[in-house]
Parts: structure tokens; sequence; C-alpha cells
């Protein structure tokens, strides 16, 4: 932090044989009702002691913002739509989509949605954000090197920043757009072959029937909604309009594809301690600065620990006194593209119901860089926004989102889950999820009158898409918004699935389908899932031995097994390659144990292969006019179509011919890349699976610096399916940035880790201090109780009215 260059500091020493040197300051600070005591331990995580709930969000905001000032700027930036005023014309677009997409509803009833005292939470935590920023702003030239770099200073906040919606993991428009174009070129019944809908209640299932012009899809429908929703890239000179729509396409499809979760929970009867433990690991884009940021409150009536987003008051993911929770992703459907049929006479009237109704028009003015603002209108429908104008067909397509209605924004609900005293609580705290569609799994604390209940809700906003009249509706395509395609309100969330005590002792998620083949609202649900290979090793793990440690719970998020490898590799038995090295490949194979370990030349072999594997039948299975919008196959179906009994579109295909070239084409990938010598394969080298972390303002950075802020490169294990999941890129973009272990017996044994660090400022030693213990898979210990926290402060601030 740079707090000690605005007063003057001590040093202490405590006597604790975990003791570290540890600094001392007060701070004045308007706007606190009573003293606040922060306690930063020696990992970079800070344990705020409030008398009063104001008091703790003011000091929640005022230390997030002391931690990760350029990552809040860049949010409210995003969230007002006032990027094009700092980075210039190439940001138009992205600005005018967030003031498109702005909730527009009651914010005072929206505030009151994520927990009662929702209002003054809130504007407390916007009030700590905002002192900080008045403060640092004396001393600009003491701002993080970010501010410098771009030459300026933080804005500051309000309450309609926090509950932003830009920054949610929402579903599932831009796929919708890309399956209608695919049903258009393929038709239903090809589309449903190459993808891997879950549940099906009977052959056929989902219905694609489209019920718009498919030749009118194919245009830049969603750029404004891309727009709006892509990370924001830094460089030295204007690319335009930001990213094209194939590059957007793209980037939504790797994240669909790669945001993925694990969770478990196990029983007192499964548990070494005789009391419930869990393990969550959520799966995010892996960068500098970390998504999450790990916080300790503490005031009457809180007693929280863990990690949310930095912008966010109160934790998503962690534990109170009572028992500890945490989250995946389940597949709720929140959004529809509807389209519009305009009024010959008037662009501005669409065609409902048999009439001509009235687009609503909001102007609004973008301030740009370097040149004058620019005026934009944002387009409503009874809908949604309008994204796009077809003036030549007369069409206008709108978005319905379901994260635009009251209690949208992400996470922000897990304020009332920070105060459940018990799994009835918790589950009532669970029906204000809205954004994202959650697996929430509890894990409650034994205690007089209280069981040690363990228990799974399926969590968020689900509309309901009526499909009676004929007409089936998926909400996998987009349909006419001419008031045939009504959502029928929205399914009460205690209707989603949920689990409690079950007899195996344990509960686990990893966006894997668990929706009943009969479950009776399937279409207020997704129907796109995860393969269920991390689910499946994770259970097979959970049932292997009687009762679970959290040293077997570190092992657990620690592992390479490939379940699909297990499964493909089989295939291999009974062939033969002429081939020296092929069959040389072939034999390392099938003596392997299926792991992806860092170091191990079979696992480099294994993934050279299954990656040629999978392109080649991509390439058979995929007609060449579709690639654009299905970049990839689900891992189900492919594993399915190499059976011989399942052959699907690979029916004419000699299997066995490519099983083995595509072998012998690894091989060749692998002697290009890593040199003729073998025994120089290791997977997890530069060149081959590892992790490297750039600021994401190495573009304006001289090459000194940019190397200087650059964290790794570091050798990485496992791929995209393993349960420890490090994506299918070669360098790990994506993955488990942070991980809890918790055992509900004992809360100060709570593990976690936060890559690379708790701070996003280049000069503070919590920038990638985390690093070298998240790279070899480790945890640093969360103290819950004071006592315990004391032993290893590295500074105390008070903060004082």
């Amino acid at each position: 932090m740079r707090l000690t260059a605005l007063l003057s500091s001590f040093w202490l020493l405590f006597s604790s044989p975990f003791a570290c040197t540890q600094s001392a300051e007060k701070l004045k600070l308007p706007g606190l009702k009573q003293p606040v005591e922060i306690l930063r331990d020696r990992w970079g995580v800070a344990h705020i002691y409030a008398r009063n709930e104001h008091d703790l969000f003011f000091a929640q905001g005022y230390n997030a913002a002391s931690d990760r000032l350029f990552q809040l700027e860049m949010w409210r930036r995003q969230a007002t739509g006032t990027l094009a005023e700092l980075l210039g014309p190439k940001e138009i677009r992205r600005d005018q989509g967030a003031r498109l997409f702005r909730f527009r509803g009651n914010l005072e009833q929206e505030l009151k949605h994520y927990h009662p005292h929702g209002p003054q939470i809130v504007n407390a935590f916007v009030a700590g954000i905002n002192a900080y920023i008045r403060q640092i702003n004396q001393t600009p030239e003491k701002l993080p090197v970010e501010f410098q770099l771009l030459k300026t200073q933080p804005g500051f906040w309000t309450p309609e920043v926090v509950i932003s919606r830009h920054q949610g993991l929402l579903e599932n428009v831009r796929s919708e757009l890309d399956y209608g174009r695919l049903v258009h070129l393929l038709g239903p019944e090809k589309v449903r072959e190459l993808s891997w809908f879950q549940p099906v209640a009977k052959t056929g299932e989902p219905d694609l029937t489209l019920h718009v012009n498919g030749d009118e899809l194919f245009q830049p429908i969603l750029e404004l909604y891309e727009a709006f929703r892509l990370p924001v890239r830094f460089t030295d000179k204007d690319r335009g309009q930001g990213a094209t729509e194939e590059e957007a396409s793209v980037w939504f499809k790797n994240q669909k594809q790669y945001t993925g979760s694990n969770n478990w929970v196990v029983s007192g009867k499964r548990s070494a301690s005789g009391s419930p433990m869990l393990a969550n690991d959520p799966h995010r884009a892996i960068g500098v600065p970390s998504l999450r940021y790990w916080v300790d409150l503490h005031a009457p009536g809180w007693n929280v620990v863990g990690a949310g987003e930095p912008a966010l008051p109160g934790v998503s993911v962690g534990h109170n006194e009572f028992g500890a929770w945490g989250l995946t992703i389940f597949e709720t459907d929140t959004e529809d593209l509807y389209v519009y049929e305009t009024n010959p006479a008037n662009p501005n009237q669409y065609r409902y119901k048999g009439k001509w109704e009235a687009v609503r028009i909001i102007s609004d003015t973008i301030a740009v860089k370097d040149q004058k603002p620019v005026v934009v209108s944002s387009k409503y429908t009874r809908h949604g926004p309008v994204v796009f104008e077809d003036a030549k067909n007369r069409k206008l397509y709108a978005v319905r989102a379901a994260w635009l209605e009251t209690g949208g924004a992400p996470y922000l609900a897990s304020l009332r889950m920070n105060q459940a005293k018990n799994w009835t609580e918790f589950r009532q705290a669970c029906s204000y999820n809205r954004i994202p569609g959650e697996n929430m799994v509890w894990a409650g604390r034994p205690s007089a009158g209280q069981k040690g209940t363990i228990g799974w809700q399926a969590a968020g906003i689900s509309p309901i898409r009526p499909s009676g009249s004929g007409r089936g509706w998926t909400g996998l395509v987009p349909v006419p918004g001419d008031g045939r395609f009504e959502w029928g309100g929205f399914l009460p969330i205690n209707q989603l699935p949920s689990k409690v005590d079950p007899p195996e002792g344990f509960i686990t998620t990893a966006n894997n389908n668990l929706i009943p083949k009969n479950y009776p609202n399937r279409n207020a649900v997704g129907w796109e899932w995860s393969s269920p290979t991390r689910a499946n090793r994770i259970a097979e793990v959970l049932k292997s031995r009687p009762r679970q440690s959290l040293a077997d719970f570190r092992t657990l998020q620690a592992d390479y097994l490939s379940m699909t490898a297990r499964r493909l590799v089989p295939l291999l038995n009974e062939l033969r390659a002429d081939n020296e090295p092929v069959e040389w490949a072939r034999q390392q194979l099938l003596d392997w144990d299926f792991k992806l370990e860092p170091g191990s030349i079979t696992a480099a072999i294994y993934v050279a292969w299954e990656t040629r594997l999978w392109s080649e039948v991509y390439e058979r299975a995929v007609p060449e006019n579709a690639w654009r919008y299905l970049p990839s196959i689900p891992t189900e179906r492919v594993i399915e179509w190499l059976q011989p009994a399942s052959p699907g579109p690979l029916k004419n295909i000699d299997r066995t011919d490519l099983l083995l070239s595509c072998l012998e084409n690894a091989m060749a990938d692998l002697t290009e890349r890593l040199g003729f010598d073998r025994t120089h394969w290791w997977y997890g080298q530069t060149g081959n699976k590892h992790v490297y972390l750039t600021h994401p303002l190495s573009n304006l950075l001289s090459p000194q610096q940019a190397s200087e802020y650059a964290i790794g490169p570091v050798p990485r294990g496992g791929y995209g399916e393993t349960v420890n999941s490090t994506g299918n890129l070669l360098n790990q973009e994506n993955g488990a940035s942070f991980r809890i272990l918790v055992d509900t017996k004992d809360w100060d044994k709570t593990l976690g880790i936060n890559n690379p660090g708790q701070s996003g400022d280049p000069a503070s030693p919590h920038y990638r201090d985390l690093f070298p213990l998240w790279e070899k898979n480790d945890y640093f210990p969360v103290y819950f109780s004071k006592e315990k926290v004391k032993t290893v402060t590295e500074k105390r601030t008070v903060l004082e009215p």
C-alpha cells in the first residue's frame, strides 16, 4: 500500500514464532462513524474489524481501492460508458453498448434486492472507495503506474457502478445467433448431431425450428452487445471499432468453453475431522491482477471471510462462523434475440400483435479523446435494447435480457449468504441470486441444535418459455418479437433442482448437467453443459476412501488425471503402426497412467495426439461453411464418434487410419516445436504447457518495463478437462486463480490462494507474491480468529473519523 507515504510509521515486533515485522499507522477519514482496525497479513489479505455495519463496508471499499485502484477505474469506465474519453474513438462502440445496456430501473428497489440494508451497504462501500480516491488524487505523482502511462486520474464511484452487469457471465445470445445461422446452413438435424444438448427426453430434442429469416442473420447483429462485453485492449494505436465479429465470436466461444469451476462438499461421516468440509475453485480468465480478492470482515452481525470481486461489497465464496459455501456455473438461459418487422412509413415502429408499436429512444453524448463528443441514440422495444437495425430488410433486432431485471447484478446477492446461519437460511438467500446461474453448495458446522448439513441449490433467474400451440421454444435460436414468443414469467428459484444430505455423503458440481430428464420446467434452464469428465473424476476420488482430509482435498484440486485419455487411449490397443516413432508413441500411451503431469513425456505425446484428433474429427464432421459459427465440437460427441458402435459423421472414415495418422502428425508437431530428442519432450515447458502472465498495459510499456511487470513463465500440467483445469492453449489463460478449502471443525484451518497476488499495483510486494504458491498448487492459511490473524500481521492500520 502507498498509505505509509501519507503518515509516519513505526515498527513493532511480535513475540510469536510466526510473527513478522509489522508497521502501523493511523488515518483520519471523513465519513467514518467510529474507528476501524485493519490487520493486513503477510499474504496481503486485509482483516477488517469495525464497530458497525456502515464502517465495515466503508473500510472494505477503501481497502479494495488501495490495492486495486486501476482495476476499479477500468470497471467504473466500462460501467459508465466513458472509455472513449480515455482511450479514443476505438471505444465509442463499447461506450454506446454500455449505455444501451445500462440498468434503468428503480435504484432503491434494486439495492434492497441484494440485502435488506442494500442501499446503506452499497453507499458505504462506494463512499470508502471515493475516500481513497479523494486522498490519493491529492498526490497524483503517487498513483499506480497505469495512471501515469495513460495520463489520467481515477474518477469517483456511484452505486450505479457497483450494479453494472458488464462483467457478468451471461447466457446465451451469442450462441443463439450462431445456432440460428447453423440451422439455416445445415438444418436442425445436423446441428443436433454436432452439438451435445443435455438432457433430452427423447431423440430429436431440442426443437430448433427457425421462425425468422435465416438469410438475414449473417450480419453484425451483436456488434454493440459484444463491444459492451469484450475485455479492454490497450494499444498504442487506434484499431478502429474494437474487435471484429469473428474475433468476438471466438472470444465468446472460448469463454464459454473454458469458463468452468469445481466445488464439492462432504458430510461429517465422510470427513477425517467428523465435520462437513468444502472445496471450491472457480475457473475464469487468468490475468494481472486477478479477478478475485480476499477479505475478512468483522462487525456486529458480520463475520465472514472469503473472496469476491474487488468492485463488490461482501464476499461471494467463503465462510462465516456457521457454514461455508461455494459456487460453479449452472446453465440458466437468461437471454433471447428477438427479430421485429418495422413500419415502412416509420423505421422507429415495430409490429407487435398486429399493431405498430413505437421504439423508445434515449439520446446520449459520449466524450471522446482528441475529438468532438459523439451523440448516440439508445433504442428499446418492449423486450429490451435494440442492438441492430436492418433498414434494407426492415428489421430490428433486440436482446431480451433477464439480467436487466431488478436484482441482476452478478454475485451481489451474496451479501445475504454472508449472514446465513444454517441450510434453510442459506437456501433462502440463494433465492435472491439471479446472475449468474450458480450451483451453490453449503457445508454447515455442527453446533448445539444444528447438525452439520451439506446441500446443493441451483440458483439463477430462469425465464419460462411456453411451448404450447405447436411451437417449440427452447431459447436456442432467435425468435420473432411479434408477440408469439413471450416469457411466462420467471421460475421461482426454489423450483430449480436441489439436494440436501444425500446418502452417499457428498455433493459435487463441475458445470455438468444435473437436470433430471423428466424435469418439469425444461425450457427454463439451459441446454449446453460442460463435459462430465471433471465431475466424474471428483466423484471417483471422493468414493475411493471412506473419509477425506484437507490434504486429500488439496491433492484433488491439483488433480491432473485425464478421464478423456482413459477413454481414448484404449482405442490404440489392437492397432499397430509400421512407422517406428508412431509405434513407440503408441506403446508409451498404453503404458501411461493418464496423468498430465509437468515433466511427463507421455503427457506431451497424448495432448499433441488429442489436439490433432480433435482437429481432424472437426474437419471431417463439420461442413466448412459452418466453421465460423461452430468453432469446436463437444468432447462427448468426439469420443462417441470414435467408438465403432456410434461413428456418427465418421461412419465412412477408416478409424484405424485416423487414430494412427493423428499420432504420426502429433509426433511431427512435437519434433518441430521441441526438437528431435524425445527425452526433452517435457509437458510443462515453454513451447509446451506453461503459464506466462503479462501486464494489461504491456503494449504501452517499454520492453524492459513489460518484462519487469510480467510473471512467469513456469511449467503447468493438466488441460481444459482435468480437475485442475488449465485450458487447452499452450499458455494457460484460464483456470482456477482462486481456491478455497474449508474444514468446518476449525475455521483457522481454512486454506486459500489468489494468483498472482492481492494487489494490482506492480510497486506493491503483494503484486506477485502468491504466484510461487499458486504455480505449485499450494495455499496460504486463511485465519479467522483474531488471535491467529495477529500472529501473521505485517501491517496494522487504524481508520478514524
